[in-house]
Protein backbone atom coordinates (compact mmCIF):
# COMPACT_ATOMS: atom_id res chain seq x y z
CA UNK A 1 0.00 0.00 0.00
CA UNK A 2 1.40 3.36 -1.01
CA UNK A 3 2.08 5.82 1.78
CA UNK A 4 0.29 9.16 1.62
CA UNK A 5 2.34 12.25 2.39
CA UNK A 6 1.47 15.90 2.15
CA UNK A 7 3.44 18.07 -0.28
CA UNK A 8 5.92 20.43 1.35
CA UNK A 9 3.70 23.60 1.21
CA UNK A 10 0.74 21.67 2.64
CA UNK A 11 2.90 20.17 5.39
CA UNK A 12 4.20 23.59 6.34
CA UNK A 13 0.66 24.96 6.43
CA UNK A 14 -0.64 22.14 8.64
CA UNK A 15 2.31 22.50 11.04
CA UNK A 16 2.25 26.29 10.95
CA UNK A 17 -1.43 26.78 11.86
CA UNK A 18 -1.01 25.61 15.50
CA UNK A 19 2.11 27.75 15.90
CA UNK A 20 0.30 30.81 14.56
CA UNK A 21 -2.63 30.10 16.89
CA UNK A 22 -0.32 29.80 19.92
CA UNK A 23 1.54 32.97 18.95
CA UNK A 24 -1.62 35.08 18.47
CA UNK A 25 -3.64 33.78 21.43
CA UNK A 26 -0.94 32.89 23.96
CA UNK A 27 2.50 34.37 23.30
CA UNK A 28 1.35 37.79 22.07
CA UNK A 29 -1.05 38.42 25.01
CA UNK A 30 1.65 37.22 27.39
CA UNK A 31 4.17 39.65 25.87
CA UNK A 32 1.63 42.46 26.29
CA UNK A 33 1.20 41.47 29.96
CA UNK A 34 4.98 41.38 30.40
CA UNK A 35 5.30 44.82 28.82
CA UNK A 36 2.65 46.40 31.05
CA UNK A 37 4.20 44.84 34.16
CA UNK A 38 7.28 47.09 33.74
CA UNK A 39 5.33 50.29 33.01
CA UNK A 40 5.23 53.27 35.36
CA UNK A 41 1.64 54.51 35.04
CA UNK A 42 2.03 57.43 37.38
CA UNK A 43 -1.28 59.27 37.55
CA UNK A 44 -2.42 58.21 34.08
CA UNK A 45 -5.49 56.03 33.59
CA UNK A 46 -4.11 53.92 30.73
CA UNK A 47 -1.17 51.50 31.11
CA UNK A 48 0.18 51.59 27.55
CA UNK A 49 3.09 53.93 28.13
CA UNK A 50 6.63 53.67 26.76
CA UNK A 51 9.13 51.82 28.95
CA UNK A 52 12.06 53.70 27.47
CA UNK A 53 13.26 57.28 27.50
CA UNK A 54 12.11 58.87 24.23
CA UNK A 55 15.18 61.14 24.14
CA UNK A 56 18.01 58.76 25.06
CA UNK A 57 16.32 55.46 24.13
CA UNK A 58 17.32 53.93 27.48
CA UNK A 59 14.95 51.40 29.00
CA UNK A 60 13.21 52.60 32.17
CA UNK A 61 11.75 49.46 33.67
CA UNK A 62 9.80 49.77 36.91
CA UNK A 63 10.89 46.69 38.86
CA UNK A 64 8.93 47.95 41.86
CA UNK A 65 5.83 46.30 40.35
CA UNK A 66 7.50 42.97 41.14
CA UNK A 67 9.46 43.89 44.29
CA UNK A 68 6.30 45.14 46.00
CA UNK A 69 4.80 41.67 45.72
CA UNK A 70 7.64 40.18 47.76
CA UNK A 71 8.22 43.03 50.19
CA UNK A 72 8.48 42.42 53.91
CA UNK A 73 5.32 42.38 55.98
CA UNK A 74 4.44 44.82 58.70
CA UNK A 75 6.06 42.59 61.33
CA UNK A 76 9.28 42.38 59.31
CA UNK A 77 8.70 38.85 58.07
CA UNK A 78 9.92 38.20 54.55
CA UNK A 79 7.31 37.28 51.92
CA UNK A 80 4.50 38.08 54.34
CA UNK A 81 2.15 39.96 52.01
CA UNK A 82 -1.42 39.49 50.89
CA UNK A 83 -0.11 38.55 47.46
CA UNK A 84 2.02 35.66 48.71
CA UNK A 85 -0.85 34.47 50.89
CA UNK A 86 -3.15 34.56 47.85
CA UNK A 87 -0.61 32.63 45.76
CA UNK A 88 -0.20 29.93 48.40
CA UNK A 89 -3.94 29.72 49.01
CA UNK A 90 -4.62 29.42 45.28
CA UNK A 91 -2.05 26.64 44.86
CA UNK A 92 -3.44 24.81 47.89
CA UNK A 93 -7.04 24.94 46.70
CA UNK A 94 -6.03 23.99 43.16
CA UNK A 95 -4.06 21.02 44.49
CA UNK A 96 -6.97 19.87 46.67
CA UNK A 97 -9.37 20.27 43.75
CA UNK A 98 -7.14 18.24 41.44
CA UNK A 99 -6.75 15.46 44.02
CA UNK A 100 -10.50 15.32 44.69
CA UNK A 101 -11.21 15.20 40.97
CA UNK A 102 -8.69 12.37 40.61
CA UNK A 103 -10.19 10.35 43.46
CA UNK A 104 -13.73 10.83 42.15
CA UNK A 105 -12.98 10.77 38.43
CA UNK A 106 -10.75 7.70 38.24
CA UNK A 107 -13.53 5.21 39.13
CA UNK A 108 -15.85 6.99 36.68
CA UNK A 109 -13.28 6.74 33.88
CA UNK A 110 -12.48 3.13 34.68
CA UNK A 111 -16.16 2.18 34.71
CA UNK A 112 -16.80 3.87 31.35
CA UNK A 113 -13.71 2.26 29.80
CA UNK A 114 -14.80 -1.22 31.00
CA UNK A 115 -18.44 -0.80 29.94
CA UNK A 116 -19.86 -2.14 26.68
CA UNK A 117 -18.90 -0.13 23.57
CA UNK A 118 -22.58 0.47 22.80
CA UNK A 119 -23.08 2.18 26.18
CA UNK A 120 -19.96 4.34 26.22
CA UNK A 121 -21.33 7.21 24.05
CA UNK A 122 -24.30 7.66 26.41
CA UNK A 123 -22.04 7.62 29.48
CA UNK A 124 -19.66 10.14 27.91
CA UNK A 125 -22.60 12.36 26.99
CA UNK A 126 -23.69 12.34 30.65
CA UNK A 127 -20.17 13.46 31.65
CA UNK A 128 -20.23 16.30 29.10
CA UNK A 129 -23.86 17.26 29.76
CA UNK A 130 -22.96 20.03 32.29
CA UNK A 131 -21.07 21.85 29.53
CA UNK A 132 -24.41 22.48 27.82
CA UNK A 133 -25.38 24.74 30.71
CA UNK A 134 -23.82 28.11 31.49
CA UNK A 135 -20.85 27.94 33.85
CA UNK A 136 -22.24 30.82 35.89
CA UNK A 137 -25.66 29.19 36.24
CA UNK A 138 -24.09 25.97 37.53
CA UNK A 139 -22.16 27.87 40.19
CA UNK A 140 -25.27 29.81 41.20
CA UNK A 141 -27.13 26.49 41.46
CA UNK A 142 -24.69 25.37 44.14
CA UNK A 143 -25.53 28.52 46.10
CA UNK A 144 -29.13 27.36 46.18
CA UNK A 145 -28.10 23.83 47.14
CA UNK A 146 -25.74 24.78 49.99
CA UNK A 147 -27.60 27.83 51.38
CA UNK A 148 -29.04 27.82 54.90
CA UNK A 149 -32.50 27.28 53.41
CA UNK A 150 -31.17 25.25 50.50
CA UNK A 151 -31.95 21.73 49.38
CA UNK A 152 -29.32 20.01 51.54
CA UNK A 153 -30.32 21.73 54.77
CA UNK A 154 -34.03 21.27 54.08
CA UNK A 155 -33.50 17.55 53.43
CA UNK A 156 -31.45 17.08 56.63
CA UNK A 157 -34.01 18.89 58.76
CA UNK A 158 -36.85 16.88 57.18
CA UNK A 159 -34.99 13.64 57.95
CA UNK A 160 -34.36 14.78 61.54
CA UNK A 161 -30.58 14.86 61.19
CA UNK A 162 -30.43 18.45 62.44
CA UNK A 163 -32.86 20.94 63.94
CA UNK A 164 -31.18 24.08 62.66
CA UNK A 165 -29.58 24.78 59.28
CA UNK A 166 -25.88 23.92 59.00
CA UNK A 167 -23.71 26.76 57.73
CA UNK A 168 -22.16 25.39 54.54
CA UNK A 169 -22.12 28.30 52.10
CA UNK A 170 -19.15 30.70 51.94
CA UNK A 171 -16.78 28.15 53.49
CA UNK A 172 -13.77 26.16 52.35
CA UNK A 173 -16.02 23.15 51.82
CA UNK A 174 -18.49 24.96 49.58
CA UNK A 175 -15.68 26.36 47.43
CA UNK A 176 -14.00 22.97 47.04
CA UNK A 177 -17.35 21.35 46.23
CA UNK A 178 -18.01 23.91 43.51
CA UNK A 179 -14.52 23.70 42.01
CA UNK A 180 -14.52 19.89 42.07
CA UNK A 181 -17.93 19.75 40.41
CA UNK A 182 -16.97 22.21 37.66
CA UNK A 183 -13.58 20.68 36.81
CA UNK A 184 -14.43 16.98 37.26
CA UNK A 185 -15.10 16.38 33.51
CA UNK A 186 -11.60 17.69 32.73
CA UNK A 187 -10.24 14.80 34.81
CA UNK A 188 -12.62 12.10 33.57
CA UNK A 189 -12.19 12.65 29.83
CA UNK A 190 -8.37 12.34 29.56
CA UNK A 191 -8.38 9.40 31.98
CA UNK A 192 -11.04 7.66 29.89
CA UNK A 193 -9.10 8.33 26.67
CA UNK A 194 -6.10 6.62 28.26
CA UNK A 195 -7.89 3.72 29.95
CA UNK A 196 -10.04 2.78 26.94
CA UNK A 197 -6.87 1.98 24.97
CA UNK A 198 -5.50 -0.27 27.71
CA UNK A 199 -5.17 -3.99 27.00
CA UNK A 200 -7.19 -5.53 29.82
CA UNK A 201 -5.66 -8.92 29.09
CA UNK A 202 -2.73 -7.69 31.15
CA UNK A 203 -4.99 -7.79 34.21
CA UNK A 204 -5.97 -11.38 33.39
CA UNK A 205 -2.29 -12.25 33.15
CA UNK A 206 -1.68 -10.64 36.56
CA UNK A 207 -4.55 -12.68 38.04
CA UNK A 208 -3.07 -15.87 36.56
CA UNK A 209 0.24 -15.05 38.24
CA UNK A 210 -1.49 -14.85 41.62
CA UNK A 211 -1.98 -11.10 42.01
CA UNK A 212 -5.00 -9.90 43.96
CA UNK A 213 -7.44 -7.51 42.22
CA UNK A 214 -6.10 -4.52 44.16
CA UNK A 215 -2.47 -5.45 43.53
CA UNK A 216 -3.15 -5.97 39.83
CA UNK A 217 -4.89 -2.61 39.68
CA UNK A 218 -2.07 -0.83 41.51
CA UNK A 219 0.80 -2.48 39.63
CA UNK A 220 -0.75 -2.70 36.16
CA UNK A 221 -3.63 -0.27 35.63
CA UNK A 222 -2.30 2.75 37.50
CA UNK A 223 1.17 2.77 35.85
CA UNK A 224 -0.35 2.32 32.39
CA UNK A 225 -2.72 5.24 33.01
CA UNK A 226 -0.03 7.61 34.32
CA UNK A 227 -0.12 9.83 31.24
CA UNK A 228 -3.89 10.23 31.63
CA UNK A 229 -3.49 11.04 35.32
CA UNK A 230 -0.89 13.72 34.57
CA UNK A 231 -2.96 15.21 31.74
CA UNK A 232 -6.13 15.31 33.85
CA UNK A 233 -4.27 16.68 36.86
CA UNK A 234 -2.82 19.52 34.80
CA UNK A 235 -6.14 20.29 33.09
CA UNK A 236 -7.73 20.70 36.52
CA UNK A 237 -4.85 22.27 38.45
CA UNK A 238 -3.88 25.01 35.97
CA UNK A 239 -7.29 26.74 35.60
CA UNK A 240 -8.05 26.19 39.29
CA UNK A 241 -5.06 28.31 40.32
CA UNK A 242 -6.45 31.39 38.62
CA UNK A 243 -10.12 30.69 39.37
CA UNK A 244 -12.13 33.85 40.05
CA UNK A 245 -15.87 33.13 39.73
CA UNK A 246 -16.20 30.18 42.13
CA UNK A 247 -14.25 31.74 45.05
CA UNK A 248 -16.24 34.96 44.60
CA UNK A 249 -19.64 33.23 44.67
CA UNK A 250 -19.04 30.25 46.97
CA UNK A 251 -16.00 31.23 49.02
CA UNK A 252 -15.88 33.39 52.10
CA UNK A 253 -13.97 36.62 52.69
CA UNK A 254 -10.98 34.63 53.92
CA UNK A 255 -10.83 32.60 50.68
CA UNK A 256 -9.22 35.33 48.59
CA UNK A 257 -7.36 33.67 45.73
CA UNK A 258 -4.93 35.26 43.32
CA UNK A 259 -7.59 35.69 40.60
CA UNK A 260 -9.59 37.98 42.89
CA UNK A 261 -6.45 39.90 43.87
CA UNK A 262 -5.58 40.51 40.20
CA UNK A 263 -9.16 41.69 39.58
CA UNK A 264 -9.03 44.12 42.50
CA UNK A 265 -5.66 45.53 41.49
CA UNK A 266 -6.76 46.03 37.88
CA UNK A 267 -10.35 47.26 38.17
CA UNK A 268 -10.59 48.64 41.72
CA UNK A 269 -7.13 50.12 42.30
CA UNK A 270 -6.51 50.72 38.56
CA UNK A 271 -2.97 49.44 39.09
CA UNK A 272 -2.52 47.54 35.84
CA UNK A 273 1.28 47.12 36.14
CA UNK A 274 1.04 45.36 39.50
CA UNK A 275 -1.94 43.28 38.32
CA UNK A 276 -0.03 42.11 35.24
CA UNK A 277 3.06 41.43 37.36
CA UNK A 278 0.91 39.19 39.57
CA UNK A 279 -0.40 37.43 36.45
CA UNK A 280 3.11 36.94 35.03
CA UNK A 281 4.34 35.41 38.29
CA UNK A 282 1.28 33.15 38.40
CA UNK A 283 2.00 31.94 34.86
CA UNK A 284 5.63 31.32 35.82
CA UNK A 285 4.55 29.29 38.85
CA UNK A 286 2.57 27.04 36.50
CA UNK A 287 4.61 26.90 33.29
CA UNK A 288 8.13 26.52 34.71
CA UNK A 289 7.48 23.37 36.82
CA UNK A 290 5.41 21.95 33.96
CA UNK A 291 8.24 22.54 31.46
CA UNK A 292 10.78 20.97 33.83
CA UNK A 293 8.54 17.93 34.31
CA UNK A 294 8.03 17.37 30.59
CA UNK A 295 11.74 17.93 29.95
CA UNK A 296 12.80 15.14 32.31
CA UNK A 297 9.97 12.80 31.31
CA UNK A 298 10.97 13.28 27.68
CA UNK A 299 14.58 12.49 28.51
CA UNK A 300 13.60 9.35 30.42
CA UNK A 301 11.46 8.21 27.48
CA UNK A 302 14.38 8.72 25.11
CA UNK A 303 16.68 6.77 27.42
CA UNK A 304 14.23 3.84 27.50
CA UNK A 305 14.32 3.74 23.72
Amino acid sequence: MAKFSLPMPGRRFVIGVPYVWLFVFFLLPFLILLYISFVDMGNDIHPFKPIWDTETGVLKLKYENYWSIFRRGEDGALFDTIYIEAYLRSIWYALCTALLCLVIGYPFSYFIARSRPSVRPALLMMVMLPFWTSFLLRVYAWKGILADQGIVNQAMMWLGITDVPIFMLYTNVSMLVGMTYVYLPFMILPLYANLVKMDFRLLEAAYDLGASPFKAFWLVTVPLSRSGIVAGFMLVFIPSVGEFVIPSLLGGPENIMIGRVVWDEMFTSNNWPRATALAVIMIAFIVVPLAIYYHYTGESADNRK
